[in-house]
């Protein structure tokens, strides 16, 4: 109960705040532009692929809609 009190008086930018405290905490401070890099890698090949994904349905659906023709 006592985190549901807690959460209630704190804001979205201090969660962030304390996930970044406690990430120093758990990962060490050396560690921490290591695994940013990793996601911000991470994150460029998710969109990488969700475009690939995008461009795969719209000729799917252009194919699909020559033939109906």
């Amino acid at each position: 109960m006592l985190g549901f009190e807690i959460s209630n008086f704190i804001a979205g930018q201090e969660w962030i705040f304390i996930i970044v405290i406690a990430a120093i905490f758990i990962f060490g401070a050396k560690k921490i532009p290591e695994l940013a890099k990793t996601f911000g890698k991470a994150k460029g090949e998710y969109e990488k692929g969700k475009i690939e994904g995008d461009k795969e349905l719209n000729e799917f659906k252009e194919s699909k809609d020559k033939k109906s023709d």
